[in-house]
């Protein structure tokens, strides 16, 4: 199977499913200039190829007033980065792990649904084998 080479109507594309990601296949034709066969067949490649992974919700802030969001940076013990991560993916509440420069080797985002479970998910990621520090920013409000 040959790769799947992105092109300016995939970038085109994808932009325009960020924006809206319940857009329908005949709104992207309208606003790509291209037809419906086209938007659905670029769709379905992107998807297959792996650049599209899949397709998300975001709720308004308000309706997650519950919800405690922060970002933990974390630093590994020498080179023990891969069983780290491994630990980490399998906490449901991080729902997004980075690797990165600097100081920190890992950026992880969590979500709870209280300062309870909060605690408890910090106090279950500090007790990770291969983790040396950590330090955490609870998320007050995204703008």
């Amino acid at each position: 199977m040959k790769p799947y080479i992105y092109d300016s109507l995939d970038s085109a594309l994808i932009a325009e499913l960020r924006k809206d990601g319940r857009a329908s296949i005949s709104q992207l034709a309208s606003q790509l200039n291209v037809s419906r066969a086209t938007v659905q067949n670029r769709l379905d490649r992107l998807t297959q190829s792996g650049a599209i992974l899949g397709f998300t919700i975001r709720v308004h802030e308000e309706l997650e007033q519950d919800t405690v969001r922060a970002i933990m940076m974390i630093e590994v013990a020498g080179r023990s980065t891969s069983q780290v991560i491994q630990r980490l993916r399998g906490i449901p509440e991080l729902i997004k792990l980075h690797t990165t420069n600097g100081a920190w080797d890992l950026v992880a985002e969590l979500q709870t649904t209280s300062l309870g479970e909060f605690d408890r998910v910090l106090r279950r990621v500090r007790e990770v084998e291969g983790i040396l520090n950590s330090e955490t920013s609870i998320l007050l409000s995204s703008l």
